[in-house]
């Protein structure tokens, strides 16, 4: 069976649409209606007309398409492409953590639970992450969740005192500095891009810090250089289709694999037969509690309202 042609056919025969993160293995990407971050795919999910959103990418980030879609179908190809950074926040724990705060405003990166955003009072990207801190009255106390990283560094470019959930992304924590300098040593004049979700002592080396969407577009701004790309290595498959000649290598991570970079695992058990069959069948179907839907939509719309 070639599954393109099956997948194309049933998208357009069920009214579907093909929403898929950078993250994605390049099959999935060159088939998808559209390829982002979490802000792009938040705001393509929130004004298509499809019947059905197939979402390629994780869990948390097809529950948010279903919260700003609650009549629409929305599926995934494999219902365990989960997230570490959203494991990391556990709903009661931190339910218990701002309400020992309750004069903080809680804004939450999107990278998280349907039942953590229903518990703040705004989602934010790492696109956008600054501009919603910077939106929040500077006498106003923060809570910022669930990624440590990203929050050390806005408190670093905002200078905003934000209380920090202690969570991570396994992924963006898995670089080696050592091995890092020692590639930077072979590529002296390739320039270190780096995204917030790193850890300081990786940012600190990075001529560019921005999220995956910020990333490709500094590196469409100057093709004339060379870059060591410190984020997820399924970027490099749209860099590298925009910007064929420009010369990128995947930042090194500590442990030794296949790749000898830094993947995500959840975001690469999607592959192009799950997402044929999770399209033929319609399943299977991300739920979410009506009652969540409604208290975690009103902070993912004020992002998207700041985000224009």
């Amino acid at each position: 069976m070639d599954l393109v042609k099956e997948i194309n056919r049933l998208r357009k025969e069920k009214n579907a649409v093909i929403l898929a993160h950078y993250y994605q293995v390049g099959e999935i990407q060159d088939i998808a209606d559209y390829v982002g971050d979490s802000l792009g795919l938040s705001q393509k999910a929130a004004e298509t007309d499809a019947d059905i959103i197939v979402f390629a990418g994780v869990h948390f980030m097809a529950e948010t398409a279903k919260i700003l879609n609650p009549s629409k179908t929305v599926v995934l190809p494999d219902l365990n492409a989960g997230c570490s950074l959203a494991d990391s926040c556990p709903p009661e724990a931190f339910e218990k953590f701002t309400k020992a705060h309750p004069d903080h405003v809680v804004i939450t990166y999107v990278n998280c639970s349907a039942e953590i955003k229903a518990l703040s009072d705004i989602v934010c990207t790492s696109s956008n992450a600054l501009k919603i801190v910077n939106s929040i009255p500077k006498d106003t106390p923060i809570i910022f969740a669930p990624d440590k990283n990203l929050g050390r560094y806005i408190i670093n470019e905002t200078g905003r005192d934000m209380l920090l959930w202690d969570g991570s992304c396994i992924v963006h924590e898995a670089f080696s500095m050592d091995k890092l300098i020692k590639l930077h040593q072979k590529y002296p004049d390739y320039k270190i891009i780096a995204h917030p979700e790193s850890e300081t002592h990786i940012l600190d080396t990075a001529t560019y810090i921005g999220s995956t969407s910020g990333m490709i577009n500094y590196v469409k701004e100057h093709q004339d250089q060379k870059f060591i790309v410190a984020t997820e290595a399924g970027i490099l498959h749209k860099m590298q289709q925009e910007m064929p000649n420009t010369e990128l290598v995947p930042a090194p991570a500590k442990e030794d694999n296949t790749c000898a970079c830094s993947e995500c695992h959840f975001m690469k058990m999607n592959t192009l037969q799950k997402l044929h069959d999770c399209l033929l069948n319609e399943s299977p179907q991300i739920e979410v509690d009506p009652n969540i839907i409604e208290r975690a939509l009103l902070p993912i719309e004020r992002m998207l309202e700041l985000s224009k």
